[in-house]
């Protein structure tokens, strides 16, 4: 039958100079009766003065740290060394268990202020590298928001040259088409270009910046009705100037 030993809690000093306290628990079982009573006075005492013994040799051959984080080493290194030693005395260790490893509380209130600072650094880093890539991404938009306003005026601008220059053909050819018929003599191209011609200056009158209001003379009514005497002019002197080249 297995029996249970509780190893009372006990002060040990780790290789770092740490003090700790330390308590455990021993599974055994009594498999040789008259060695378990006559080859140790009491087994029992003896058991347990042997664990906190080895308890002490093994956690003073570790760090605060490795002994706070390698409780399975521990354990598997006290029950090698404590069966072993057991064995004449006829009984069987199965298990060694170390329960509590307790430093002392201002290593633990530095311990935890550490644990502490290191949590709030990692979080002021996480932070700042959130704040890096949001500025990141905030540029990036800004940047491509502005290589798309520099093409939509790049494309703006060139539509609108090439507006203009088709303006430009259109008005150079109607100019050349009524070049020419005017010097056929044709009324109806002379009545267009002199109409065309008054009606782009008043326009620009009236789209000048400082221009509020655009009076015009009672007599521009006329002008218009006026065009036909005019091309009529031209005419006749167009006709002379060809009777006396012919003469």
């Amino acid at each position: 039958m297995e029996q249970v030993l509780d190893v009372p809690s006990q002060e040990v000093i780790t290789r770092d100079n740490a003090v700790v306290k330390v308590d455990g628990v021993v599974f055994f079982q009594v498999l040789d009766a008259p060695k378990a009573a006559y080859q140790v006075s009491v087994l029992e005492r003896a058991v347990l003065n042997l664990v906190m013994t080895n308890i002490r040799t093994v956690l003073g051959s570790m760090d605060l740290d490795e002994s706070l984080s390698k409780r399975d080493e521990i354990n598997a290194r006290l029950l090698s060394v404590v069966d072993e030693a057991t064995h004449p005395w006829g009984i069987k260790v199965n298990r060694i268990e170390i329960k509590d490893i307790t430093p002392p509380r201002d290593l633990v209130d530095a311990m935890a202020r550490q644990m502490k600072a290191e949590r709030e650094k990692r979080a002021t880093i996480l932070e700042a590298e959130g704040a890096r890539q949001g500025e990141i991404l905030r540029a990036d938009g800004e940047k491509q928001a502005a290589i798309l306003e520099a093409e939509g005026k790049k494309e703006a601008a060139f539509r609108e040259a090439e507006a203009r220059e088709r303006l430009a053909e259109a008005e150079a050819k109607a100019t050349m088409m009524v070049s020419q018929a005017i010097a056929k003599g044709d009324l109806q191209a002379i009545n267009y270009f002199v109409a065309d011609k008054y009606i782009h200056a008043i326009k620009a009158i009236a789209s000048s910046p400082n221009q509020k209001l655009l009076m015009l003379p009672v007599e521009a009514t006329g002008v218009l009705g006026s065009l036909a005497g005019v091309a009529e002019l031209a005419k006749e002197a167009l006709t002379k100037q060809r009777s006396s080249g012919e003469g």
